[in-house]
């Protein structure tokens, strides 16, 4: 597969402040990167150096195999970009802003632009100081969408929307990903990102703590097991690789490190009315990253 980002030891400092501590990742071509962490983490440092926004202290990083920072402008007709929050021009209308930022881009599907402004219900004929910060975000999101660029940058991109729009923004990098275009989003939703991406990448002060497909994520955190039962639920206290034991009465609920034989062994015995077991959300996955920390 083609490799579309790499970065190698990326590095970004401000004075003795580190944002963005060596970064080493690749995303391929068609791929959708989750990209997490708290404010202050360094994700928009990232996106800024991936731009060639900002110069990095030290490191590399190459799109489409060119170094961002000496062919930022070629690169440029190949991307498309969207921060959370959208500055526009607020005497123009929305279809103005449209035609003046497709001309900056310099390549639109026209067709899939008038497709796009009925999928997100956005009237292009009102100026842009008139419309709410969520039509604002539309006009960004379908500017970029209707690009068809190779690479789509997001931060924070549903930023405003309600959640019906939020739907069509996830369908739309869905239809994206499916046309071979990469995604690189960086995003608080994390039930976006647990629906759209291949792969997340989890940062944390400045550095990769994690990264890969969420099914290889999954060590981070325990199974969750939930049972009922028609007499008192057995006592499991001495089974192995279980924790955070709450039983009340007939109902019991445990985390899982580990083989759950023992376990299933103890609960079959006690005859269980019900029994689920699921795999830790994004949510909690973050959750034991950071586990309610800050460095």
């Amino acid at each position: 597969m083609d490799i579309v980002i790499e970065t190698n030891e990326l590095t970004k400092q401000y004075g003795k402040s580190t944002a963005l501590d060596h970064l080493t990742i690749t995303i391929r071509k068609g791929e959708i990167l989750g990209y997490l962490g708290p404010n202050g983490a360094g994700k928009t440092t990232t996106i800024r150096l991936l731009l060639g926004l900002i110069k990095p202290t030290h490191g590399s990083a190459t799109i489409f195999g060119k170094e961002v920072q000496r062919n930022a402008a070629e690169l440029h007709k190949h991307i498309a970009y969207v921060s959370g929050e959208t500055s526009l021009w607020p005497n123009l209308t929305g279809a103005e802003t449209l035609h003046f930022l497709g001309n900056i881009h310099g390549s639109i599907d026209s067709k899939y632009q008038t497709e796009l402004i009925k999928k997100f219900a956005f009237d292009p004929n009102k100026k842009v100081r008139n419309y709410s910060k969520g039509n604002r975000q539309k006009i960004a999101l379908i500017a970029a969408l209707a690009t068809r660029a190779k690479l789509l940058i997001f931060d924070e991109p549903t930023s405003g929307l309600d959640p019906v729009m939020a739907r069509v923004f996830r369908d739309e990098v869905l239809i994206a990903k499916k046309n071979g275009q990469t995604v690189f989003l960086s995003s608080h939703i994390l039930e976006e990102v647990e629906e759209l991406c291949d792969r997340v990448a989890v940062l944390r002060s400045g550095s990769l703590v994690e990264i890969g497909t969420l099914d290889k994520l999954r060590h981070l955190s325990a199974l969750t097991i939930e049972a009922t039962f028609s007499d008192v639920a057995p006592d499991i206290s001495k089974v192995k690789n279980v924790s955070n034991i709450e039983t009340h009465n007939r109902y019991l609920r445990c985390n899982v490190n580990g083989s759950i034989d023992e376990l299933l062994q103890v609960v079959a015995k006690a005859k269980p009315i019900s029994f689920l077991s699921r795999k830790p959300s994004l949510e909690e996955l973050f959750l034991a990253l950071y586990d309610g920390n800050e460095k």
